[in-house]
C-alpha cells in the first residue's frame, strides 16, 4: 500500500536534501510535485488542497528556510500533516461497556464484512484474551449465516446458533441475551449489506443499532474502490453513529487514496486494516506508523508486534539457550522458517523496515524468491526427526530420498545444509565470545578467520 506515493515523495525529498539552503521557490516546486503525487494516489481533491496549504504555510516560514537542515524540517512538516490527515489518536477498539461489549459491523455487500468480523474476533481473542461470540444478522444473502459459523470454527470462536426465519433485530436481541447468560466479553454482530447504499439497508441497520446499543459501530469498506469507498463512508456516517472504519484489501491497493481521504471526508477514525485473505491478516491502524511507512521511515514497532503475535515465547527462550550452547539444529531452522512465513515472508518483514524504498530496485534485481522459503520448508519436512537433529546423518542416498520426497533437487539440499552450517558456526562463535567478547572484538569476530580465533 502507498508504494507509488512513497516512491514519489522519496524522490522529492532526495532533491530537497541535495540543496544546502532552500528558497520559497524550492518549497513551491516541491509542493507542486507532492500535490501531483497525492492526486495520482487517488486522494480526494479537497483533502489534497487542505494538505498542501497547511504544509506550504509552515514550510515557507523563516524557521524552516533558515534552519540548519531545512529539507529535514520539510519532511517533518509533511509527516506531521500526514498524521493529522490520517487521524492521530487512540485506535483501540472501545470495549468499555457492560459485557458483552457489542461491536456492530456494517457496510456494503462484497466489502469483506463477514471475513472482517471473524478477523476482529480473532484479534480480540489473541491480543486482548477476550471471550468472543459472533452472530450473523444477514438473512438476505444465501448461506451468509453459515459462512460466519464456518469462520468462527476456524478461529475457535463461538457463533450464535442459526434459527430459520428469524429477523435481524430478533437475532441481535437473542445474541445479547446469550452473551450475558454465557459470560461472553464481546459480541460481534455481522449485519446485512447491499450492492449500494439504499433506504431499506439504512433502515435495517438503524433498527439493529437501536436494539443493540453497540459500543462500536465499525464500517467496513474496500480500499480498492478508491473514492467510491470514501463516498460509501460519507453516506453511512450521515445516517449512522459510526465510531470507526476498517479498510479491507489494502495489500492490493498500491495508491492508498481511500485511507488518506477517509478521515478528512467522513470525520471518522480508521481503526483497522485488512492486510490479506487469511484470518490473521489484520492490523490495528496507527496514523504515525502509516505516515512513517509512506515516508520510508518504516514501522519497526509494528514488526515487533507481528513477531510477538506469531512467536511462542517458550520456544524462543529454548532456541536462545541452544544458540548460546552452539547446538542449533535443522529442527530449529525449520521452526524459524515457519515463523518467517507466518509473518508474511521476506516481503512482509521488509515492508516494515526503514529506508526500504531506496533499496527496492536492488532487492528486485536480487530477485528474492518467496517460493524458495517454501521449498526449504518442504526439504526440512521430508527429513526424519533424527536427520534434522543430527545433520551428519545426511549422506548421498538420504539426500536423494529427501529430494524425491520434497520435489526439489540434491543441489538445493546441499545449499540449504551449507547455509545451516554457516549459521551454526556463527552461533557457536557468538556463544564462545559471550556479550563482553562480542562487544570488545566486534562483528568481525563472527566471520571465518575473524578476531575470535575459533576453528572454522
Amino acid at each position: 500500500m502507498f508504494e507509488g506515493l512513497s516512491n514519489r515523495l522519496s524522490d522529492v525529498f532526495d532533491r530537497l536534501r541535495r540543496k544546502a539552503a532552500l528558497s520559497a521557490e524550492d518549497v513551491d516546486a516541491a509542493m507542486r510535485e507532492i500535490r501531483i503525487a497525492l492526486i495520482e494516489a487517488d486522494v480526494a481533491l479537497p483533502v489534497v488542497k487542505d494538505f498542501i496549504n497547511a504544509v506550504r504555510e509552515k514550510a515557507v516560514g523563516e524557521e524552516v528556510l533558515r534552519s540548519v537542515t531545512p529539507a529535514q524540517m520539510v519532511v517533518k512538516l509533511v509527516h506531521d500533516n500526514l498524521v493529522a490527515m490520517l487521524g492521530a489518536g487512540d485506535p483501540a477498539i472501545n470495549l468499555n461497556a457492560v459485557p458483552p461489549a457489542v461491536i456492530m459491523v456494517v457496510g456494503l455487500q462484497g466489502s469483506g464484512k463477514t471475513t472482517s468480523a471473524a478477523k476482529i474476533a480473532r484479534l480480540l481473542q489473541t491480543r486482548e484474551k477476550k471471550k468472543v461470540l459472533l452472530a450473523s444478522l444477514d438473512v438476505a444473502r444465501p448461506a451468509a449465516q453459515e459462512q460466519l459459523a464456518v469462520l468462527a470454527r476456524q478461529i475457535d470462536a463461538a457463533s450464535l446458533p442459526i434459527v430459520a426465519g428469524e429477523k435481524p433485530v430478533s437475532i441481535a436481541k437473542r445474541a445479547i441475551d446469550t452473551g450475558r447468560r454465557e459470560g461472553f466479553d464481546v459480541l460481534i454482530l455481522d449485519t446485512a449489506g447491499r450492492l449500494h447504499v439504499d433506504e431499506p439497508l439504512m433502515q435495517e441497520v438503524a433498527a439493529v443499532h437501536q436494539a443493540a446499543s453497540p459500543a462500536e459501530t465499525l464500517l467496513v469498506v474496500d480500499s480498492l474502490s478508491g473514492q467510491d469507498a470514501v463516498n460509501v463512508g460519507k453516506a453511512f456516517a450521515s445516517r449512522l453513529p459510526i465510531t470507526g472504519i476498517m479498510l479491507t484489501r489494502i495489500d492490493g491497493d498500491a495508491r492508498g487514496g481511500a485511507a488518506l481521504s477517509m478521515r478528512a471526508i467522513t470525520g471518522k477514525p480508521i481503526k483497522l486494516l485488512g492486510t490479506g485473505e487469511k484470518l490473521d491478516a489484520i492490523e490495528v491502524f496507527h496514523a504515525e506508523r502509516v505516515a512513517g511507512r509512506i515516508l520510508g521511515m518504516g514501522d519497526v514497532v509494528g514488526l515487533v508486534e507481528k513477531a510477538a503475535e506469531h512467536a511462542d515465547q517458550a520456544e524462543q527462550e529454548k532456541l536462545a539457550r541452544k544458540m548460546q550452547q552452539g547446538s542449533f539444529d535443522l529442527d530449529d531452522l525449520a521452526g524459524q522458517l515457519k515463523q518467517l512465513r507466518k509473518m508474511g515472508g521476506m516481503g512482509g518483514i521488509l515492508g516494515h523496515l526503514p529506508g526500504i524504498n531506496k533499496v527496492k530496485k536492488q532487492l528486485d534485481e536480487a530477485k528474492l524468491d518467496e517460493s524458495a522459503l517454501k521449498r526449504q520448508e518442504a526439504i526440512l519436512s521430508s527429513m526424519t526427526k533424527a536427520e534434522r537433529r543430527n545433520p551428519k546423518l545426511l549422506n548421498a542416498s538420504r539426500r536423494q530420498r529427501i529430494a524425491a520426497g520434497s520435489g526439489t533437487s540434491v543441489p538445493e539440499i546441499n545449499r540449504l545444509i551449507k547455509q545451516y552450517q554457516d549459521m551454526a558456526q556463527m552461533m557457536k562463535r557468538m556463544g564462545k565470545l559471550g556479550k563482553k567478547g562480542l562487544t570488545r572484538q566486534g562483528l568481525s569476530a563472527l566471520l571465518p578467520g575473524g578476531g575470535g580465533g575459533f576453528p572454522h
